[in-house]
């Protein structure tokens, strides 16, 4: 074989190895640039919808879940709960819900919810954005005398049933914010997507 031949091949041979660790380091370059376009796993989370499993709650109990960044308070009512409810209308900043924009229209009733049973809400205080307590029982030492359990927010005193409607003589001046959401069969909450707009 002549000095040419192996030149020839062994440049050859350089030439694809260059090429191959060429296009290996632009892939390595290429990833992390393509992968900087897509939004974040954080970004993903902020808008994404939160399943929550609400076979667990027993009547009169609390979860609290995530959603955009915020706490929702899942609650399951009691008969009793729900039977009080029309009786503190008279005692309501806004037992109506006219700030129609505060609950999507299927919660637009009494219960402020889909299904009596449960009450969803966002656990932002609507007066400076603290987060209510949740007490499910009468305490008139701690409220008063007529008090038939809701959130409590010890930041200013502002008071809400267990709908989420707040009471006169209370800083917020609206209630609780119901947050779009949907069952997915019996115990699965979709808190971000309503059936409506899905």
């Amino acid at each position: 074989m002549s000095q040419d031949g192996v030149n020839k091949s062994r440049r050859t041979l350089l030439v694809g190895a260059t090429a191959g660790v060429g296009a290996v380091g632009a892939g390595f370059l290429a990833v992390p640039f393509v992968k900087s376009w897509l939004p974040s796993e954080k970004a993903k989370a902020a808008g994404a919808p939160a399943k929550v499993d609400i076979s667990k709650i027993e009547p009169g109990a609390m979860l609290t879940a995530a959603w955009r960044g915020k706490p929702v308070y899942i609650a399951r009512r009691t008969q009793e709960t729900l039977d009080n409810l029309p009786a503190l209308n008279s005692r309501l900043k806004d037992p109506d819900n006219s700030v129609k924009e505060q609950q999507p229209a299927y919660a637009d009733n009494i219960h402020r919810s889909r299904k009596p049973e449960f009450i969803v809400l966002l656990g932002v205080c609507t007066h400076l954005g603290c987060a209510p307590k949740y007490f499910a029982e009468v305490q008139p030492e701690t409220f008063d005398a007529n008090w038939q359990g809701g959130w409590f927010c010890p930041c200013h005193g502002s008071r809400f049933d267990l709908s989420g409607r707040v009471f006169n003589g209370s800083p917020a001046a609206t209630n609780l914010i119901v947050p779009p959401y949907s069952f997915e069969g019996e115990n699965i909450l979709v808190i971000g997507v309503d059936e409506e707009n899905a």
